[in-house]
């Protein structure tokens, strides 16, 4: 009888949460039911039952999240003021993507000093500040860790470049040109291309040398290679594991290594949005060096208690590449990005059946991790809503988007603005275009502006003051579905209210009168589901 009263149980929390994502009311009863049951982050957290397996993970843009000093940046304390409203959503973990010190070529992914914060984001003590006050609400912070690269501007390849002999010189990829044209002009070693477009290599006059970069010219690739770079690498895990942090998004981490041989890189017909031959990523990507660096930075974190996370950036091919990045006895990554399910971006019910089968049944058993968007990708509304005009059909596929997100058991990850249903804002003219991807490869290519458009102080006025040099995006409109007035939630810091195209009447989205998430930690196991009342931000 118990048994069968569980999984009556079960199936009822599953479809409130569908419900409320839907929009759809609930009986009182039924919803008294959920209110029972306590925000993931406050239940038990043991090793046997981390609190990643049934948590929600909110992804925070700082640049674009909330501006507390008027100078069109978003920073530190913008993050600090909103951590009721992020806690009433139900969020058990903030990852924050780069606030490093940088010369922002490729906005905070081109790390200076891995061991600082920003000038532009705040100060340490910000940041210590804004992490106390997360932990006072139990809600964990991740930081994001860019292994692969650093910076041109720093410390560590500035005394790379300088000479041959410098100590650091082995710190990057350095070779010989292949050879010179007839007017004298260097050959790079082999056929690598970037990932933004064009060689990966970069000629260096003063030492006469190319120096490898898989992303940016401005993103030298460091050498994993080097015992004295993997050292350096891990005391960075430990400075902000000592800061309190509890995990890092590794970033871009399926290309930490290189083959030594620098073969040539299979040619695929056909060109790319940049101009260049389409080519397979054979000899820079993959390959099978990662996962010993993946152990190692999982010992890194596991010396310390909570239960950190490590998630992982790996557009893996399928399944089985998914699954090796969870090591063969569990020992690398808890949490792989699914890139399989988060690209699908069509509303094809076969394929996501088949993927999600997939990943369910993974061959390590690893806890499945979704997400549909984030600061590269398109706003989810508008990738699976291409053709479709009717505002109402929009909102039910938004509603339909964010039930699959969060009643599987997987982990599921957010990204800021979701759950108002902010739309991209591309842009129309080069001339507006601030992602260096976007300026390389327009028209074809627009780049990854209209993802990371401002959230909350990031109004207009805001933008109009921003220096120059920094990168002022246009505030975006929300899809902002139609629901009755009596459940409107309250306002969001993700709102646009000052922005022209957005209707200060239009109510947000998606569930109403509360946010829901399901996960179960096992197939067989009962999940949890929180009703969380609509938040109360403080304005801003």
């Amino acid at each position: 009888m118990k048994e069968t009263q569980n999984r009556t149980l079960t199936l009822a929390k599953h479809l409130i949460c569908a419900a409320l994502a839907f929009g759809i009311a609930v009986p009182s009863a039924f919803a008294q039911t959920a209110t029972q049951i306590p925000p993931a982050a406050d239940q038990k957290n043991t090793a046997a039952d981390p609190w990643w397996k049934h948590g929600v993970i909110y992804e925070i843009y700082p640049r674009s999240f909330q501006d507390t000093d008027g100078d069109g940046i978003g920073d530190i304390k913008g993050i600090t003021s909103h951590l009721d409203y992020i806690k009433q959503l139900g969020i058990d973990a903030i990852w924050i993507t780069p606030m490093y010190p940088s010369p922002q070529i490729d906005f905070g992914y081109d790390i200076a000093d891995y061991e600082a914060i920003d000038p532009q984001y705040g100060t340490m003590a910000d940041f210590e500040h804004m992490t106390a006050e997360a932990k006072g609400r139990n809600i964990r912070v991740i930081m994001d860790y860019v292994p692969n690269h650093t910076s041109d501007q720093s410390a560590w390849f500035k005394e790379s470049r300088s000479s041959r002999d410098n100590p650091k010189r082995d710190w990057y990829i350095w070779r010989d040109p292949k050879g010179f044209t007839a007017d004298g002009k260097p050959i790079p070693p082999n056929n690598w291309q970037s990932w933004f477009g064009h060689s990966a290599w970069e000629w260096d006059a003063t030492t006469k040398q190319f120096y490898y970069h898989h992303f940016y010219v401005q993103q030298p690739d460091l050498n994993w290679r080097n015992p004295e770079v993997v050292k350096a690498m891990m005391d960075v895990l430990r400075f902000w594991m000592n800061k309190g942090v509890n995990g890092f998004r590794i970033d871009a981490v399926s290309r930490l290594f290189e083959d030594p041989n620098l073969h040539d890189d299979p040619i695929q017909p056909g060109l790319n949005a940049f101009g260049d031959p389409n080519i397979q990523h054979k000899y820079t990507d993959n390959l099978p060096e990662v996962h010993d660096m993946l152990r190692e930075m999982r010992k890194v974190v596991d010396e310390y208690p909570g239960n950190p996370v490590l998630i992982s950036e790996a557009d893996e091919p399928n399944i089985f590449e998914l699954a090796k990045m969870y090591g063969a006895n569990n020992d690398e990554v808890q949490l792989p990005m699914d890139f399989q399910v988060a690209d699908v971006n069509e509303l094809n019910a076969p394929k996501f059946r088949q993927l999600l089968d997939e990943v369910e049944d993974n061959p390590a058993h690893g806890q499945p991790y979704f997400f549909f968007g984030n600061h590269d990708q398109d706003r989810i509304w508008d990738r699976y809503s291409i053709g479709v005009s009717d505002p109402a059909m929009k909102a039910r596929i938004a509603r339909m988007m964010a039930a699959l997100l969060l009643t599987s058991r997987a982990t599921p990850q957010m990204y800021y603005g979701d759950e108002i249903g902010m739309v991209t804002t591309t842009p129309t003219r080069i001339e507006d275009v601030r992602d260096p991807e976007g300026i390389t490869g327009w028209p074809k290519q627009k780049g990854r502006d209209g993802e990371r458009t401002p959230c909350s102080g990031m109004t207009r006025r805001t933008q109009a003051s921003a220096p120059p040099s920094q990168p002022g995006f246009p505030s975006p409109p929300t899809t902002r579905p139609s629901t009755s007035p009596s459940s409107r939630p309250t306002t969001s810091p993700c709102s646009t209210g000052t922005s022209a195209s957005s209707s200060s009447a239009a109510p947000t989205l998606p569930s109403t009168k509360a946010a829901c998430r399901c996960s179960t930690q096992t197939k067989t196991s009962s999940p949890t589901c929180a009703k969380v009342p609509p938040a109360n931000p403080p304005s801003s």
